[in-house]
This record gives structure tokens, C-alpha cells and sequence, in this order.
């Protein structure tokens, strides 16, 4: 069982929520989301250190957000389909959400999300 931080964040003035389930152990890296339910609306997955996602094994799409290692969004990888790989090299951590919810949640590059990578 992951460890699971609620995080609050505004985006053009609104004031949003996310349940962020902390994988920053070898073993949770890199099991990710595999064998585990899809995420549901303001679930995330926070993945650190990380730069480089793969959904092999996958069976739903997810939104990929690449963050510096002060929670700055680098990058989002809206809506990315089984077996596929995306990536960022000065990505320090990975936020994954449902497909979709990073639009809902109005991430976007430039947003600071208050997560910090160690």
C-alpha cells in the first residue's frame, strides 16, 4: 500500500484537490500502475525520481505530467494509450492521473504543483 498525501493547488484563480499516492521507494517505481485498478478522478500517482514513463502492460489511457524537481510542470502528456513510452530529460518526477484529468485539473506547463522531488 502506498502512502497517499492530499495536495490543494489553484489554477486560474479555482482551487483544486488531488489524493497523490507517493511511489518513491526502487520496488513502487517501478511498478507504477501495473496490476492496479485505473485511477479515479483527483487520484494521482507521484513517481520520484523519474523522467521516463512506459505504459507496456497498461490496458486505459493516462495523463502523464512531467515535473521539476520544485513541482514546476514541465510537460503533459495528455491521454497516452497502452504500450506506449513518454518522456522529459530535465524532468526530475512523474504525476500520473486518469486520462483526461489533467485538463479537468487545468495543469498545464508552468503550473506549480506543490510536490517536491527529493
Amino acid at each position: 500500500m502506498l502512502k497517499t498525501i492530499p495536495i490543494q493547488f489553484e489554477t486560474a484563480s479555482t482551487p483544486r484537490r488531488l489524493d497523490v499516492m507517493l511511489a518513491t521507494t526502487v520496488l513502487a517505481r517501478m511498478r507504477g500502475l501495473l496490476a492496479r485498478p485505473p485511477l479515479r478522478a483527483h487520484e494521482a500517482l507521484y513517481i520520484s525520481p523519474c523522467n521516463m514513463v512506459h505504459t507496456i502492460g497498461m490496458g486505459y489511457a493516462i495523463d502523464v505530467v512531467f515535473l521539476r524537481r520544485d513541482g514546476l510542470v514541465l510537460k503533459v502528456a495528455g491521454g497516452v494509450q497502452p504500450r506506449r513510452m513518454r518522456g522529459h530529460w530535465r524532468a526530475a518526477a512523474v504525476l500520473e492521473l486518469a486520462a483526461g484529468e489533467a485538463a479537468r485539473c487545468a495543469i498545464a506547463p508552468g503550473v506549480r504543483l506543490p510536490l517536491e522531488a527529493p
